[in-house]
């Protein structure tokens, strides 16, 4: 395996046709991916195709936008001690539709369930946060919530335990001031496939250090060029690294080697 995607979704009813054939021309292009739920019974098949496959992992946890939901603590806690699950998540806030926004405080509970039980079970975290538009509101909110939290492990803990509290901001759109922020967190960034047609995200990559940079695809979402238009896949990873490569002006070996060490450095129950 040479590439990981960090965050797609295998699990979601788009590759319900084709999933064998996905994973297949995934593993021939020497890409690795993990398998993000997004509610209790996508996270129960990100695991099932995560242990059937060598080179995918599995995330466990429910979206924001999943705020109807009940977080079932037990379920979740269930599966987040199987071998191949290496995170928690995609959790956060999502203030983009207004229709969600209106349930924040609902959001907030089941992300500070989550959080918490990243922290009981040392697994990172993979965020989702979108903010309204033209705003950077729920990444604000959600820093709060992370950095009170990060507050509480020193001050009990001592600078020892600060990676009790660990994570990627997922598909990132956000500022180099809002980037600096998880930075500071000691969390990772992850880019998406966007990178590769809108410039106004280069600031950001070229601002981020590439030993705190993931690639991802969100697949089967937003499918990097050229392949726009298109259902996404994690074989397209590479278009993104490709671009990352680009806008830091590194050999594409040196962009592959170093965020897959990333990969392994913050998933560290994978065998990348």
């Amino acid at each position: 395996m040479k590439i990981i995607d960090t965050h797609s979704h295998y699990n979601l009813a788009q590759f319900d046709e084709d999933r064998e054939m996905a994973i297949a021309r995934m593993a021939e292009a020497g890409v690795g991916t993990i398998c993000v739920g997004i509610d209790l019974e996508t996270s129960k098949l990100a695991v099932e195709i995560a242990v059937d496959n060598e080179n995918i992992w599995a995330c466990v946890g429910q979206h924001p936008t999943e705020w109807k939901q009940e977080f079932d603590i037990t379920e979740f806690t269930d599966l987040s001690k199987g071998t191949k699950v290496v995170a928690i998540g995609e959790c956060g806030l999502d203030y983009f539709r207004p229709e969600d926004k209106s349930y924040k405080s609902e959001q907030v509970v089941i992300f500070r369930r989550q959080i918490e039980l990243a922290i009981e079970h040392n697994l990172p975290l993979m965020l989702h946060i979108r903010p309204e538009m033209n705003t950077m509101t729920a990444y604000e909110d959600a820093l709060d919530i992370l950095e009170e939290y990060q507050k509480d492990i020193l001050a009990e803990n001592g600078e020892t335990a600060r990676q009790a509290l660990r994570g990627t901001a997922h598909f990132f759109a956000g500022d180099t001031a809002i980037a600096q922020r998880f930075l500071d967190l000691g969390f990772y960034i992850s880019f998406s496939g966007v990178v590769t047609f809108v410039k106004e995200y280069e600031a950001t990559v070229a601002f981020v250090p590439l030993d705190r940079i993931l690639s991802e695809t969100d697949a089967p979402f937003a499918a990097p060029a050229p392949h726009r238009g298109q259902r996404n896949e994690p074989s397209y990873v590479t278009e993104i690294v490709k671009k990352i490569a680009e806008i830091k002006e590194i050999p594409l070996q040196d962009a592959q080697e170093q965020l897959l060490q990333n990969a392994a450095t913050l998933f560290t129950k994978a065998a990348f």
